[in-house]
């Protein structure tokens, strides 16, 4: 590679074997697990009722992430102190007048208003529209569908669970249905689900911004799901018929968190690092009695309060580093990256002089479903960009082993680092489980921390963030891989570089 090698060389260099100054020594020093443990216990306490967007909950994590930006000393960055308030709309599909009716051999089944949650605003009516079935185990099949075949159709088709083990298959699986509606145009999509994934009931759209306009219906109904899961693959005898009104439209407002740490160097000081977590979670199970709370202490507590700790940290810097870091925390990332797609869209600090971000999430769990990981953490397409390699060497200076993913991208489109990534910021996210026992579980609580751990990845990337605030040269993207050369395209239109 060209390029990958070059910021390693110099941040080595840099540190070599000797070690660190005092004051960054001491900036280090002051990352605890006791305040991380503090911290996140709030946090995911039940107090906030999983942080869902939008809820009182979000806003009251939103309040406490910027008083400790007030206490760190942070200069507050957004068009409301600490607050970028972003207006989206919220669909809120009728709930008279709706009707849904599947017709199979003679025998009806009526799905309940509260068993649906359409996903688009326009007014529906079908009769007796013939009902296709399709799995997403069968990829082949699914490519080979053509667009005039379904035109008419109504497809049906079972989600697979996005928590536990099968998670990443289950996003991925997810993920190439929705490319597959945009393509294919159906006249209508059920998706059977009864897993918990924010997103699938999601009626949130950044107000102004391209809404998905695919006709999709969530539908969460036992009933429906033992009927559908015998009948076989392709066309079946069933119909549908449906009345669907027209969704309302209501504005919601929401928050980014964001607080400035401002470098000393007159012309890096202009320039800019992102430190980023999503602070909003699942919310609560529906139903009455029990332990409904998603409390998402490790998805993504630990990455919030990682940002509010390393920002702490690095205010005790005197001088402060010569580039300016950012602690930023999203909301709605649960909910389709919404918080990132927005900072996206209307940055504070010019895109054209952010030069990387490093995305915190699930750095809290040590428990991960294929080992455990302990002293270390990995970072999403690693040669993506040179970004990584510095955090590499804050990892041999700490004791902290840094990887890389090792996937073609799966985990790297599934976070906030891939909005900002897509506008040609070296953005990736580091992890220490990408998968573990409670994901997206209502057991995901701060007690099962591993606030030690914890607390030495964090110490690895406050020095990473050091060395890269410190180095005169900007991460680039590594022209030679071909899944950042879209990142590496959106870079050169912000800089005004024409490809050679």
């Amino acid at each position: 590679m060209l390029i990958a090698g070059l910021l390693a060389t110099v941040v080595v260099a840099q540190s070599g074997g000797k070690p660190l100054p005092a004051e960054d020594q001491a900036a280090l020093d002051y990352i605890s697990a006791a305040s991380l443990r503090g911290h996140l216990s709030f946090i995911a306490s039940d107090l906030l009722e999983g942080r869902f967007t939008p809820s009182r909950g979000l806003d009251v994590a939103a309040e406490y992430i910027a008083a400790q930006f007030r206490r760190a000393g942070l200069e507050p960055a957004g068009d409301d102190g600490y607050f970028q308030t972003a207006a989206l709309e919220e669909l809120e599909p009728a709930k008279t007048g709706v009707e849904v009716r599947i017709e199979n051999a003679g025998r009806p089944i009526t799905i309940a208003r509260e068993d649906i949650t359409p996903r688009f605003h326009t007014a529906l009516e079908l009769s007796g529209a013939p009902i296709l079935k399709i799995s997403l185990d069968d990829e082949r099949a699914l490519e080979h569908l053509q667009p005039e075949k379904v035109h008419d159709q109504v497809l049906m088709v079972q989600l697979p669970e996005f928590n536990g083990p099968e998670a990443t298959r289950a996003a991925r699986q997810y993920a190439m249905l929705l490319s597959a509606l945009r393509r294919l145009r159906p006249k209508l999509t059920l998706m059977l689900s009864l897993s918990s994934m924010a997103e699938l009931d999601s009626t949130l759209t950044n107000t102004g911004e391209q809404r998905m306009d695919e006709a999709v219906i969530v539908v969460r109904s036992p009933e429906v799901m033992r009927w559908f899961q015998p009948l076989p693959r392709g066309a079946t005898n069933a119909t549908i018929s449906l009345h669907l009104p027209e969704a309302a439209e209501v504005p919601v407002k929401v928050r980014n968190v964001i607080g400035l740490l401002r470098g000393s160097d007159p012309v890096l000081k202009d320039t800019y690092i992102l430190v980023t977590a999503h602070y909003d979670h699942l919310g609560m199970m529906a139903g009455t009695g029990g332990d409904r709370i998603y409390n998402g202490a490790n998805d993504d507590g630990s990455g919030t309060v990682s940002v509010i700790e390393l920002a702490s940290a690095l205010a005790t810097l005197h001088p402060r580093p010569k580039r300016s870091l950012v602690f930023l925390t999203f909301f709605g990332e649960e909910e389709g990256t919404l918080g990132s797609l927005y900072y996206a869209k209307h940055p504070v600090f010019p895109i054209g002089k952010t030069i990387g971000d490093i995305n915190l999430e699930q750095v809290g769990r040590t428990d991960a479903v294929d080992g455990l990981k302990l002293a270390q953490a990995t970072f999403t397409g690693f040669d993506y960009s040179n970004l990584p390699r510095a955090f590499r060497a804050a990892g041999a200076k700490t004791g902290v082993k840094v990887l890389s993913d090792e996937s073609d991208g799966d985990f790297f489109a599934r976070s906030d680092n891939a909005p900002l990534a897509d506008e040609g910021i070296p953005a990736h996210t580091l992890a220490v489980t990408f998968e573990f026992p409670d994901y997206h579980r209502i057991g995901d609580k701060w007690p099962k921390i591993d606030y030690d751990n914890m607390a030495k990845v964090d110490r690895m990337v406050a020095l990473g963030l050091i060395l890269l605030a410190e180095n005169p040269d900007p991460p680039k993207w590594n022209a030679e891989n071909p899944h950042a050369v879209r990142y590496l395209e959106a870079w050169q239109e912000h800089h005004a570089v024409r490809p050679e």
